[in-house]
């Protein structure tokens, strides 16, 4: 094969495993967004607090330690123990479900038939709430999460396409990090599951009732609270998944949160109501950044994957407005 074109299939290979994970981001907004009409924009700082949540139990920090020392001159920082990385992983999804309840309670059951504006506002405020709250509670510092996922390239499939190159001395195989391989296989099994627990499942029916018709919804017995709790439970366990992969990817800071403004050019691809859209938008935005680059960037100066995702989206804003796959409105005049 010629070396252009299997540098170019190494490039699609990376580009299809970065697209699940902006796809594993986008499912949070759509799913949350299906079901109440609502553009959470604390997607990514929900991800942000789950990774910091996961670091402080694995490692028996004392939530709050920084806030207790001040008031009190003590030096408490840790417990004393470790926890292993599943049992962690539990105690996070609990206090994500926590989250969710709190979030319906205090937050969204008191603005039901606001404005859309008003809604988005709220999840705004919601963002640097638990920015702030999540810094107070485990510290601000750069954090190593390490739950016992493989790291550096796959030196196995190096050494089996190897011969793809039939000799060339420049090229020694596919390189393909391992930590993006088995990211790339939990978040595919997690979209799978979530699309068949939408479609064939009764809480999942449940979910598109409300999506469709708050009203008609209610009228045949459906808790509205209900739905909008596990929505955003669900909504907590994805962004603790995408927290757990970009986290041990690159650390858990700052940064973390930001992963949720790479969602939006997918959604803008996909459809803000559609799961499979927001599938094929994450490997659409992946692929053809990492393409752009390899093509296009030398001639250009580089950094293309900076910009290329949201000029793409602004086309698509232009000439398709509601995505590949969302619902075209009609409104009457």
């Amino acid at each position: 094969m010629p070396e252009q074109l299997l540098f170019g299939t190494e490039v699609v290979l990376n580009g299809l495993m970065a697209g699940v994970l902006y796809a594993l981001v986008a499912l949070g907004f759509v799913l949350i967004y299906k079901a109440s009409g609502i553009f959470n924009y604390a997607q990514g700082v929900m991800a942000l607090f789950a990774a910091l949540t996961l670091v402080g139990i694995m490692e028996g920090q004392v939530p709050f330690s920084h806030l207790i020392n001040a008031v009190f001159g003590t030096e408490v920082h840790h417990f004393g123990w470790h926890v292993p990385a599943v049992l962690a992983i539990l105690f996070t999804m609990a206090v994500m479900v926590l989250l969710a309840w709190a979030v319906q309670k205090f937050i969204f059951r008191h603005l039901v038939n606001q404005e859309p504006i008003i809604l988005f506002m709220a999840t705004i405020g919601l963002a640097y709430f638990m920015e702030g709250f999540g810094d107070l509670m485990w510290g601000s510092d750069i954090k190593k999460l390490d739950v016992g996922l493989p790291q550096g390239g796959s030196f196995w499939i190096e050494e089996n396409t190897q011969w793809l190159g039939f000799g060339n001395p420049n090229f020694y195989g596919f390189f393909l990090d391992q930590l993006d391989l088995v990211a790339t296989v939990i978040a595919a099994i997690l979209v799978i599951a979530l699309v068949l627990f939408s479609q064939y499942t009764k809480q999942g029916r449940a979910m598109r009732a409300v999506a469709d018709d708050h009203q008609a919804a209610l009228s045949v017995g459906i808790s509205l609270n209900f739905i909008w709790v596990m929505v955003w439970s669900v909504a907590g366990f994805v962004a603790l998944v995408a927290g757990i992969m970009w986290g041990a990817k690159s650390g858990v800071q700052f940064s973390l949160s930001l992963i949720a403004l790479k969602a939006l050019p997918v959604l803008m691809l996909g459809g803000f109501t559609s799961i499979p859209g927001a599938i094929v938008g994450g490997l659409i935005i992946g692929v053809g950044e990492k393409l752009f680059e390899f093509l296009i960037g030398p001639m250009v100066g580089g950094a293309t994957e900076n910009w290329f995702a949201y000029v793409l989206a602004l086309v698509f804003l232009v000439f398709r407005p509601q995505g590949l796959f969302g619902e075209k409105i009609i409104e009457r005049v």
